[in-house]
């Protein structure tokens, strides 16, 4: 059945990008054992042409934030050392004070007393919170076990929907509660209250003849539609930055395997025009026309960098992120020379999520030269691709390839350096510990490409003490058992039977399981140490294609549990049968 399930899926997956069917074997030839290519072949022979996702779609809708919860009487809240009474103010959800120190969620009565946030004392609320969370992790095991049920009982509700006849499990059924918006990096919104998401804000999406989910008491939804071309169960409007959020499938969920397997698919096509592509936009690098210069140069730091885009946007409605596209002139600076090498560009500027990417790199001397021309007679404010736009590039990257935009192209060099980093780490006499931490240092490798950072974790040097403390623990077990050893080949030596044989032999024994484990220590120290600044989960799940590393584990003798927990083999699970250990991408 799992099979019949998989041949059906990648069927629809592989009309989707448009491959040329294989003719099948005739009804009259011998029958035998079907292989990979065979049934690859198999999935390309039905092809769909329309863009529905769906025939059938039932659910719960979601389940919304538990209602707000005043705090109780002895939790109190002073401003200048003085006790402020009724705080927070009665039906809100929270106060909250913008980056600029401005009160937005007060009554006018409190606004007239509370101007600045440093006098603010949270300091009650603070202890009732952590004591709360203190009370919960030290319930009986009783409790904790009805805790769990209830919750239980709750995914199995909302968790879960009927599509194409199937019970499919939902990613996120729940709506985020109230509260203050944090963002990552130097977010200029950070600090803004997120609002309650309501019934009346919600659009429901679910076939026209399944059972339209009821909104909850006294509530209706503000629209409820049947729209079978996307994958969104429900969706609404978010207040701090105007984005649609959505609950959508699990990515373990059919058309969530299929759609990810369609993105690697798309970019290993990429592999096969790649050459081509590069040699079009070196010789568009001398081109007379302005547009197809920086169109040629944007694109070739997309390649090389694995930069984003860039998405437009109006001017002071999000955080001053920029891609490609959108650079300007100050976000870049040009080294005749620098460390030691020619026409370095440094580039420093907040990418997606406020993330600042600052690199030196060298480039190739036509893009060093165009980059000056591009600065000529420019503010630093000014576009540095003033001939460019997003859309622009997305249609000429169209024209190169079906389906190609620039992250397919951050999946693909993400895939391939991975790939390569993996044949010239790994070494098939290695540890599994030490293959892991060779796994690692490829992964890590993708991910400074793709300038996944992230703050040293608040933990890590307490857990990093610990473990270098397990690590000296372990070497003086490992330099007691060398000594034991060694007397007990001076007792077989005398003794000469078979029992200090034996003994000599359990010895040596217990002093190679000592190693191994001091091994797997010091791995995992520096694997912590290396990867503190670095994450590698964004890469591994959302550009590394997953057959790459399932055909390491299978070739190197590696557990898959080593490289994905259970949730990811779950998601990857289309992988785990297609990929041997021959697997090319």
């Amino acid at each position: 059945m799992r099979a019949v399930w998989a041949g059906r899926w990648l069927r629809t997956a592989y009309a989707l990008l448009g491959d040329t069917p294989r003719r099948s074997a005739s009804r009259g030839a011998p029958r035998r054992r079907r292989t990979q290519k065979d049934c690859r072949a198999g999935w390309e022979e039905e092809k769909s042409t329309d863009r529905v996702k769906w025939r059938q779609l039932e659910h719960r809708g979601p389940y919304f934030a538990p209602a707000y919860e005043p705090l109780p009487d002895g939790v109190r809240f002073f401003y200048n050392g003085e006790e402020a009474s009724e705080w927070p103010a009665p039906g809100c959800d929270l106060p909250v004070f913008t980056p600029g120190w401005g009160p937005r969620e007060m009554t006018v009565e409190e606004r007239k007393v509370i101007k600045h946030l440093d006098k603010c004392d949270f300091t009650e609320m603070h202890r009732y919170f952590v004591d709360k969370a203190a009370a919960r992790k030290a319930l009986p095991r009783e409790e904790k076990q009805k805790l769990k049920e209830e919750a239980e009982k709750l995914r199995q509700e909302f968790g879960y929907c009927i599509l194409d006849g199937h019970r499919e499990k939902i990613g996120n059924f729940k709506t985020e509660p109230p509260g203050l918006f944090q963002g990552r990096g130097d977010h200029p919104k950070m600090g803004m209250v997120k609002r309650r998401i309501l019934p009346e804000d919600v659009v429901i999406n679910c076939s026209r003849d399944s059972k339209i989910p009821e909104p909850p008491a006294g509530h209706q939804w503000k629209e409820v539609r049947s729209d079978n071309t996307v994958m969104w169960l429900a969706s609404w409007k978010e207040n701090i930055q105007s984005s649609i959020k959505y609950i959508m499938l699990n990515p373990s969920s059919k058309l969530k395997r299929e759609k990810d397997w369609q993105k690697y698919e798309v970019a290993r096509r990429l592999k096969g025009v790649v050459d081509e592509i590069r040699s079009q936009y070196r010789a568009d690098w001398k081109s007379r026309e302005m547009k197809q210069r920086q169109c040629a140069v944007a694109l070739y730091l997309i390649d090389k960098l694995a930069l984003r885009a860039g998405n437009e946007k109006e001017e002071g409605e999000a955080a001053d992120t920029v891609g490609c596209c959108s650079l300007r002139v100050e976000h870049i600076q040009l080294h005749p020379e620098a460390d030691g090498q020619e026409h370095v560009v440094e580039f420093d500027f907040l990418g997606k999520d406020s993330i600042r990417y600052c690199n030196r790199v060298p480039v190739e001397k036509p893009v060093y030269k165009n980059l000056q021309l591009f600065m000529e007679n420019k503010e630093p404010g000014d576009d540095l691709f003033d001939r460019l736009t997003t859309a622009s590039l997305n249609k000429h990257l169209q024209d190169l390839m079906g389906g190609l935009t620039a992250k397919v192209f951050r999946t693909y060099n993400a895939s391939v350096t991975l790939q390569e980093q993996l044949r010239v780490l790994t070494r098939a006499e290695d540890s599994i510990a030490a293959k892991i931490l060779s796994y690692n240092r490829a992964n890590r490798a993708v991910a400074i490409l793709c300038n996944h950072q992230r703050a040293t974790p608040k933990a890590f040097e307490k857990s990093m003490q610990n473990l270098q403390t397990k690590i000296k623990v372990k070497k003086e077990q490992v330099a007691e058992a060398r000594v034991e050893l060694k007397r007990a080949k001076a007792d077989h030596e005398t003794q000469g039977d078979g029992k200090s044989r034996c003994f000599l032999e359990k010895k040596r024994r217990v002093l190679e399981k000592l190693q191994d484990q001091l091994a797997r220590l010091s791995a995992q120290a520096t694997d912590k140490e290396e990867n503190k600044q670095v994450a590698l989960g964004t890469s591994k799940l959302n550009y590394l294609d997953p057959r790459i590393s399932i055909a390491w584990c299978k070739r190197f003798g590696v557990p898959v549990e080593k490289i994905y927990n259970k949730t990811q083999r779950e998601k990857f699970a289309w992988a785990l049968g297609m990929a041997g250990e021959d697997f090319e991408f």
